[in-house]
């Protein structure tokens, strides 16, 4: 009669283990091998993004172009433009000016967002940035509601992504948390306008308000954290079984 250690149900399971072993640290290593791609495109963009932020600003895309724009492409592109800024029908966006922000103001506010009416095409919807809670009326910042004809200069951005820790807007009730340049220029009846805004640099305003320049430019970038967690997973793994290999032909000698 066979012994326990050579019946087949043993060898069998051994040889399940081992390929399941395989298979996990296959999947582990080519998770690590992804992140480490991942954070080779990551730096690529980042170095895209430092150029566009720093570049001379060119003109604003004119409509023909809005269609072929993409985020990868485009977004936090330098850009120019000309109008007159309709104060009657600026929107508040909620936010949170935290201690990475410049300057001295913090706290609970709003940023500032007015359509940008043009002569040589469609509007634009501006971020002129950043007013303290107790300064959304309009009517305690007039200096800064520029009349006439300006020059806008700022970053090209897209709408902001949804966020489960940001609300979803509620046009209908003038409510705003995030950057949906539709979904303002609906509520405001703002009609064909960009489907991008444009965050205003921080030349100064009269009166100090709204303060611009505040754009967060942060990419999450832990792929090589990420990397190296998959890889000592698989090292671990690697560990693991031969540690088992090894007390398994112990048992059998």
């Amino acid at each position: 009669m066979p012994s326990p250690t050579s019946s087949p149900a043993p060898r069998g399971r051994g040889l399940v283990l081992f390929v399941l072993a395989c298979a996990a640290f296959a999947v582990l290593i080519g998770l690590g091998t992804w992140q480490l791609n991942r954070l080779a495109w990551k730096e690529a963009l980042l170095t895209r993004v430092e150029a566009r932020v720093n570049a001379a600003p060119t003109d604003v895309p004119p409509p023909a172009q809005w269609q072929a724009l993409t985020r990868e492409a485009d977004e936090y592109r330098r850009v120019k433009v000309r109008g007159t800024f309709d104060h009657a029908r600026e929107a508040l966006v909620y936010t949170v000016r935290g201690d990475e922000a410049s300057g001295p103001v913090k706290g609970q506010g709003f940023l500032v967002v007015t359509p940008l009416i043009r002569r040589d095409g469609p509007p634009i919807l501006v971020n002129r940035g950043f007013v303290p809670a107790d300064r959304r009326d309009p009517a305690t910042r007039a200096e800064g509601q520029v009349t006439g004809e300006v020059e806008v200069i700022g970053l090209l951005r897209f709408p902001e992504e949804a966020s489960w820790f940001v609300p979803a807007n509620d046009p209908a009730r003038g409510s705003f948390y995030r950057m949906e340049p539709a979904e303002i220029a609906a509520a405001r009846g703002v009609a064909g306008a960009a489907p991008f805004l444009i965050d205003a640099d921080a030349t100064p305003v009269p009166g100090g308000l709204p303060m611009g320049g505040g754009t967060r430019i942060a990419f999450p970038n832990r792929h090589l954290e990420y990397a190296l967690t998959w890889y000592g997973l698989a090292a671990s793994l690697v560990g693991v079984a031969i540690a088992v290999f090894i007390s398994r032909r112990r048992r059998a000698s």
